[in-house]
């Protein structure tokens, strides 16, 4: 029988005979819609009921509702009579077995990230017995879970120091509260340990608590307003670093001369940060605000960006804009480009002075 006598055009988006286009596919016939909107408006029918006050043959239009799960057996009604079954319920029946599918894709995912993660401690242990080759010094970690857990691992094996470079200003509270346990082992078996963060960090509750719990074990905590580099080395041995533009990632480095440079950096920052106090005297804060305006002041003189700007000093992007603002006012500037031009003026003037 035709597909026209019930209404239905090509089901795959081509034209009819006709010359209209049906449906594409997994979307309902235009007879299948008439035929849904009848049903709702009643508990049950049939196909003749259905055909007779539609004005066309209702069996293909029944078999697609019913494929769709849009339309069920009335109860008690026969086999000739269907009701419609609200397109939320349609949903949870049609999509139960693709849930079903992915639930156990996920499990086998766990079970299968477990076996591997399994074998992390043997690996890292013969790792460190092993002379490693040129291609072993440098290893990408693209999967954040595994970094964790690398992490995890060679904090559990520090002996000596960690170093730890964290920019970005304060940190998130449930990374803080996944490694104070850890750091807190860490100190309780005699290793030192030193972490320099940006100025903006002082001001998270959040870290203040974590630098009181940690510097109380003996840590060293201090702050400094640009140029970091997130990072960590386990006894000057094996170095951590950010990856960029790769977020959860980490280069994980085993070459010798790679990771002195990287303690000869932290060493660097080191001696030009300050402590990092639990609480903050109103002198400290203000004089903390003076260095991080003249660090803006600075980039905007590169020709930095707002939103990189504040990335680089740890701040949300209206906390640099803000600044900003201050900064413009104290100057007596009404627009940026005025702003640098005082500024300039000022730097001048104070370099006079310094050489007269």
């Amino acid at each position: 029988m035709p597909a026209e006598a019930d209404g239905v055009s090509g089901v795959d988006g081509t034209a009819g005979p006709d010359g209209t286009r049906g449906p594409r596919a997994g979307e309902l016939s235009p007879a299948a819609r008439r035929l849904y909107a009848y049903a709702v408006e009643r508990h049950s029918f049939t196909p003749q009921e259905a055909t007779t006050a539609l004005g066309a043959r209702a069996g293909a239009a029944v078999t697609e509702l019913a494929a769709a799960h849009l339309l069920q057996r009335a109860p008690g009604g026969g086999p000739d009579r269907w009701s419609a079954v609200a397109p939320r319920a349609a949903a949870a029946r049609a999509l139960a077995p693709l849930a079903l599918l992915v639930r156990e894709t996920h499990d086998e995912m766990d079970r299968l990230r477990g076996r591997l993660e399994a074998l992390v401690p043997a690996y890292e242990a013969g790792s460190a017995r092993r002379e490693p080759g040129a291609g072993e010094r440098l290893e990408l970690v693209t999967d954040l879970g595994a970094v964790r857990g690398l992490i995890s691992e060679l904090v559990a094996g520090c002996e000596r120091e960690l170093l730890t470079s964290q920019p970005g200003g304060g940190r998130p509270l449930e990374t803080l509260e996944e490694a104070v346990g850890r750091d807190e082992s860490l100190l309780a078996r005699g290793v030192r340990m030193r972490t320099i963060y940006q100025h903006t960090a002082r001001y998270s509750r959040p870290t203040a608590a974590y630098v009181e719990r940690v510097t109380a074990l003996g840590a060293q905590v201090r702050t400094l307003g640009d140029g970091l580099m997130r990072m960590l080395v386990f006894d000057e041995r094996t170095g951590l670093m950010a990856v960029p533009d790769r977020a959860g990632a980490a280069l994980v480095v085993r070459e010798p001369s790679v990771v002195h440079f990287m303690t000869a950096a932290f060493e660097r920052s080191w001696l030009g940060a300050r402590p990092f106090p639990t609480t903050v005297s109103p002198e400290a804060a203000r004089s903390l605000s003076d260095e991080l305006r003249q660090t803006i002041v600075r980039l905007l003189s590169e020709g930095l960006e707002d939103k990189v700007i504040a990335r680089r000093l740890g701040m949300s992007e209206r906390t640099c804009q803000r600044h900003i603002a201050e900064i413009m006012r104290a100057v007596g500037a009404k627009s940026r480009f005025q702003m640098g031009y005082l500024l300039s003026l000022n730097a001048e003037k104070d370099g006079a002075e310094d050489t007269a």
